[in-house]
């Protein structure tokens, strides 16, 4: 069983490959036209399929919503039974059936066509009803489907979830569609989170910082690290301003000295100036400084060095960055 599992994984993927280079030869000037009529839209993209056609029909729309281009799914059927009236006459209808004689969808397209909304189809057959109505075709045919059987729908919906995507990434380049601008339509998202939260929204500040001054000894520096739980302690000048750092990494290097902690004044053993972060400073990024420096904690100054903030990697990780 265990070479028949293989075997037939591997002659899915093959065939379904095949389809996809197929559908790419197949771009012309008509795939152009779907994505003029898209990206003109003054309404929304209604997308409709029913069966498997409507399950990528959903994640096709999902997709272009996501990525800068109003969208959402209407199912065929209830349509015939009046959610056709979620479909105004500034929206575009991009209607997708494999044999483009899908009778639920079918039913709809003289209203469509009343409304003058124009109708682009995704259809392995030109001559269909579905083809005579649309203003654009874009072709999903697949010389054969995926299954054993030649039954289950599978190179098909996997050629018209990939032509899908190829509309709307599309779209999002030509709009300009920015990282900043997916990230707010996925707020709730780990995606959105490290798009958008800031070091400003996770970073401790006022009493919880950890700061001694520069005339402190090892020992006072280390009860303010125990007291703030940061695993750090920021270092002050005498106006106030980060003069450097003391990790618990500094520690250990400070203990195999012999140094004594008691008496030494921690300026004598603390990092100079020191790795820091800025407020407005993505949390990512500051994440992304913390690995590549091999640190665990940082402090966050303002443009005049003076800390106004401090944040470890345990409150990343908690805050959904990690």
């Amino acid at each position: 069983m265990h070479d028949i599992f293989l075997a037939s994984a591997k002659r899915v993927i093959d065939i379904e490959n095949r389809a996809i280079a197929a559908l790419s030869a197949r771009l012309s000037d008509e795939f152009v036209s779907a994505c003029e009529i898209l990206f003109h839209c003054n309404g929304k993209v209604v997308v409709s399929g029913m069966g498997k056609s409507g399950h990528i029909g959903n994640k096709i729309a999902a997709t272009l919503a996501s990525t800068g281009t109003p969208a959402f799914f209407m199912h065929p059927a209830e349509a015939n039974h009046g959610d056709l009236g979620m479909l105004g006459k500034e929206d575009v209808l991009l209607a997708i059936s494999n044999s483009g004689e899908t009778s639920e969808l079918i039913n709809l397209l003289p209203v469509v066509k009343r409304l003058n909304v124009p109708v682009i189809a995704m259809t392995n057959s030109r001559s269909s009803t579905l083809g005579q109505y649309a203003d654009v075709i874009l072709d999903i045919s697949v010389s054969q489907e995926a299954c054993s059987l030649g039954l289950a729908p599978t190179s098909s919906t996997t050629a018209t979830l990939v032509m899908g995507d190829a509309l709307a990434i599309a779209l999002l380049d030509a709009r300009g569609f920015t990282s900043d601008d997916f990230a707010l339509s996925h707020p709730g998202g780990s995606l959105g989170r490290k798009l958008l939260l800031k070091v400003h929204d996770i970073m401790l500040t006022g009493q919880d910082l950890p700061l001694v001054s520069q005339q402190a000894t090892i020992s006072e520096a280390l009860l303010e690290i125990s007291r703030k739980g940061l695993g750090m302690t920021g270092i002050l000048d005498s106006q106030k301003k980060l003069a450097g750092i003391f990790t618990d990494g500094d520690l250990r290097r400070v203990l195999d000295s012999r140094t004594d902690i008691h008496t030494t004044g921690i300026d004598q053993v603390m990092t100079r100036g020191g790795i820091t972060a800025k407020p407005q400073e993505l949390a990512v990024e500051a994440l992304n400084t913390m690995e590549a420096r091999s640190i665990t904690a940082l402090m966050v100054v303002d443009d005049q060095r003076y800390p106004i903030g401090a944040f470890n990697m345990h409150m990343l990780l908690k805050a959904g960055v990690l």
